[in-house]
Protein backbone atom coordinates (compact mmCIF):
# COMPACT_ATOMS: atom_id res chain seq x y z
CA UNK A 1 0.00 0.00 0.00
CA UNK A 2 1.48 3.32 -1.04
CA UNK A 3 -0.75 5.43 1.17
CA UNK A 4 -0.78 8.09 -1.53
CA UNK A 5 -4.26 9.42 -2.31
CA UNK A 6 -5.31 9.60 -5.95
CA UNK A 7 -8.39 11.17 -7.48
CA UNK A 8 -11.25 8.72 -7.72
CA UNK A 9 -12.89 7.89 -11.03
CA UNK A 10 -16.32 6.54 -11.87
CA UNK A 11 -14.78 3.08 -12.31
CA UNK A 12 -13.87 3.10 -8.58
CA UNK A 13 -17.50 3.37 -7.48
CA UNK A 14 -18.07 -0.25 -6.38
CA UNK A 15 -14.71 -0.45 -4.58
CA UNK A 16 -15.42 2.85 -2.80
CA UNK A 17 -18.81 1.64 -1.64
CA UNK A 18 -17.30 -1.62 -0.33
CA UNK A 19 -14.73 0.38 1.65
CA UNK A 20 -17.40 2.75 3.00
CA UNK A 21 -19.74 0.00 4.15
CA UNK A 22 -16.97 -2.10 5.69
CA UNK A 23 -15.66 0.94 7.54
CA UNK A 24 -19.05 2.09 8.81
CA UNK A 25 -20.07 -1.40 9.89
CA UNK A 26 -16.88 -2.15 11.86
CA UNK A 27 -15.73 1.25 13.09
CA UNK A 28 -19.22 2.51 13.94
CA UNK A 29 -19.99 -0.33 16.37
CA UNK A 30 -18.27 1.17 19.43
CA UNK A 31 -20.16 4.46 18.96
CA UNK A 32 -23.65 3.56 17.79
CA UNK A 33 -26.26 1.00 18.79
CA UNK A 34 -27.20 -1.76 16.31
CA UNK A 35 -30.09 0.18 14.75
CA UNK A 36 -28.04 3.35 14.37
CA UNK A 37 -25.09 1.45 12.94
CA UNK A 38 -27.16 -0.39 10.33
CA UNK A 39 -28.76 2.91 9.32
CA UNK A 40 -25.27 4.47 9.16
CA UNK A 41 -24.19 1.69 6.78
CA UNK A 42 -27.34 1.94 4.65
CA UNK A 43 -27.70 5.71 4.37
CA UNK A 44 -24.36 7.38 5.08
CA UNK A 45 -21.89 4.90 3.58
CA UNK A 46 -23.12 5.75 0.09
CA UNK A 47 -21.05 7.10 -2.79
CA UNK A 48 -21.85 10.67 -3.80
CA UNK A 49 -21.24 10.56 -7.54
CA UNK A 50 -21.05 14.36 -7.71
CA UNK A 51 -17.87 14.37 -5.61
CA UNK A 52 -16.25 11.92 -8.03
CA UNK A 53 -17.46 13.88 -11.07
CA UNK A 54 -16.15 17.13 -9.56
CA UNK A 55 -12.70 15.56 -9.09
CA UNK A 56 -12.76 16.23 -5.35
CA UNK A 57 -12.92 12.63 -4.10
CA UNK A 58 -9.84 10.55 -3.34
CA UNK A 59 -8.96 6.92 -2.72
CA UNK A 60 -5.99 5.01 -1.34
CA UNK A 61 -5.46 1.49 -2.63
CA UNK A 62 -3.82 -1.56 -1.12
CA UNK A 63 -1.29 -3.46 -3.22
CA UNK A 64 -4.18 -5.76 -4.20
CA UNK A 65 -5.96 -2.79 -5.77
CA UNK A 66 -8.69 -2.76 -3.12
CA UNK A 67 -9.75 0.69 -1.95
CA UNK A 68 -8.81 0.90 1.75
CA UNK A 69 -9.48 4.59 2.35
CA UNK A 70 -11.59 7.24 0.68
CA UNK A 71 -12.76 10.75 1.28
CA UNK A 72 -13.23 14.09 -0.33
CA UNK A 73 -14.31 17.65 -0.18
CA UNK A 74 -16.86 19.77 -1.97
CA UNK A 75 -17.17 23.28 -3.27
CA UNK A 76 -20.95 22.72 -3.24
CA UNK A 77 -23.54 23.50 -0.57
CA UNK A 78 -24.01 19.99 0.75
CA UNK A 79 -22.46 19.07 4.08
CA UNK A 80 -23.26 15.40 4.44
CA UNK A 81 -24.56 12.07 3.26
CA UNK A 82 -25.66 10.40 0.16
CA UNK A 83 -26.11 10.74 -3.53
CA UNK A 84 -29.54 12.35 -3.77
CA UNK A 85 -29.05 15.99 -2.84
CA UNK A 86 -31.69 15.88 -0.10
CA UNK A 87 -29.09 16.73 2.55
CA UNK A 88 -27.92 19.91 0.85
CA UNK A 89 -27.71 21.30 -2.62
CA UNK A 90 -25.65 21.80 -5.71
CA UNK A 91 -25.09 25.55 -5.33
CA UNK A 92 -21.42 26.46 -5.59
CA UNK A 93 -19.99 27.94 -2.41
CA UNK A 94 -18.24 31.31 -2.25
CA UNK A 95 -14.76 30.49 -0.92
CA UNK A 96 -14.28 34.00 0.46
CA UNK A 97 -16.90 33.52 3.17
CA UNK A 98 -18.25 29.96 3.03
CA UNK A 99 -16.34 26.87 4.17
CA UNK A 100 -15.33 24.02 1.90
CA UNK A 101 -17.16 20.85 2.90
CA UNK A 102 -15.09 17.81 3.88
CA UNK A 103 -17.18 14.81 2.91
CA UNK A 104 -17.51 11.03 3.07
CA UNK A 105 -14.29 10.04 4.84
CA UNK A 106 -13.90 6.29 5.42
CA UNK A 107 -11.03 3.92 6.17
CA UNK A 108 -11.39 0.14 5.92
CA UNK A 109 -11.02 -1.49 9.34
CA UNK A 110 -7.93 -3.46 8.28
CA UNK A 111 -6.21 -0.18 7.33
CA UNK A 112 -7.37 1.94 10.28
CA UNK A 113 -4.88 3.90 12.39
CA UNK A 114 -2.19 4.00 9.69
CA UNK A 115 -2.49 7.66 8.77
CA UNK A 116 -4.54 7.13 5.60
CA UNK A 117 -7.49 9.25 6.72
CA UNK A 118 -5.10 12.04 7.70
CA UNK A 119 -3.41 11.90 4.27
CA UNK A 120 -6.72 12.14 2.46
CA UNK A 121 -7.83 14.97 4.75
CA UNK A 122 -4.59 16.89 4.10
CA UNK A 123 -5.05 16.37 0.35
CA UNK A 124 -8.60 17.72 0.55
CA UNK A 125 -7.54 20.73 2.58
CA UNK A 126 -4.74 21.54 0.13
CA UNK A 127 -7.11 21.35 -2.84
CA UNK A 128 -9.66 23.57 -1.09
CA UNK A 129 -6.97 26.15 -0.19
CA UNK A 130 -5.81 26.26 -3.82
CA UNK A 131 -9.40 27.12 -4.80
CA UNK A 132 -9.44 30.00 -2.35
CA UNK A 133 -11.26 28.43 0.61
CA UNK A 134 -10.07 29.70 3.98
CA UNK A 135 -12.21 27.42 6.16
CA UNK A 136 -13.19 23.76 6.11
CA UNK A 137 -16.31 22.32 7.68
CA UNK A 138 -17.58 18.79 8.16
CA UNK A 139 -20.29 16.78 9.84
CA UNK A 140 -18.32 14.17 11.78
CA UNK A 141 -19.79 10.82 12.60
CA UNK A 142 -18.57 9.81 16.04
CA UNK A 143 -15.92 7.33 14.81
CA UNK A 144 -14.19 10.17 12.93
CA UNK A 145 -14.18 12.78 15.70
CA UNK A 146 -10.76 11.80 17.18
CA UNK A 147 -9.08 12.11 13.76
CA UNK A 148 -10.64 15.47 13.02
CA UNK A 149 -9.74 16.88 16.44
CA UNK A 150 -6.16 15.63 16.01
CA UNK A 151 -6.06 17.45 12.65
CA UNK A 152 -7.15 20.76 14.15
CA UNK A 153 -10.91 20.71 13.65
CA UNK A 154 -12.92 22.24 16.47
CA UNK A 155 -16.39 21.27 17.61
CA UNK A 156 -19.07 23.72 16.50
CA UNK A 157 -22.13 21.86 17.77
CA UNK A 158 -23.50 18.37 18.36
CA UNK A 159 -26.04 17.51 15.71
CA UNK A 160 -28.41 14.57 15.26
CA UNK A 161 -28.66 13.69 11.58
CA UNK A 162 -32.10 12.18 10.92
CA UNK A 163 -31.59 9.47 8.31
CA UNK A 164 -34.24 8.44 5.73
CA UNK A 165 -35.46 5.59 7.97
CA UNK A 166 -36.05 8.02 10.85
CA UNK A 167 -33.01 6.92 12.86
CA UNK A 168 -31.15 9.76 14.58
CA UNK A 169 -27.39 9.50 14.15
CA UNK A 170 -25.41 11.60 16.66
CA UNK A 171 -22.72 13.62 14.90
CA UNK A 172 -20.66 16.74 15.53
CA UNK A 173 -20.40 19.70 13.19
CA UNK A 174 -16.72 20.72 13.11
CA UNK A 175 -14.73 23.54 11.55
CA UNK A 176 -11.09 24.45 10.87
CA UNK A 177 -9.22 27.43 9.48
CA UNK A 178 -7.33 26.37 6.35
CA UNK A 179 -5.04 29.42 6.49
Amino acid sequence: MTGIPRRASASDRDAIERCMKSSARALGRPFYDDRQNESFVAHVAVVDDQLVADGTYFVVEAESGAVVACGGWSRRDKLFTGNDGAAGGGRLLDPSHEPARVRAMFVAPEAARRGLGRRILETCEGDARREGFVTGELMATLPGVPLYRACGYEDVEPFDVVLPDGVKLPCIRMRKSLG
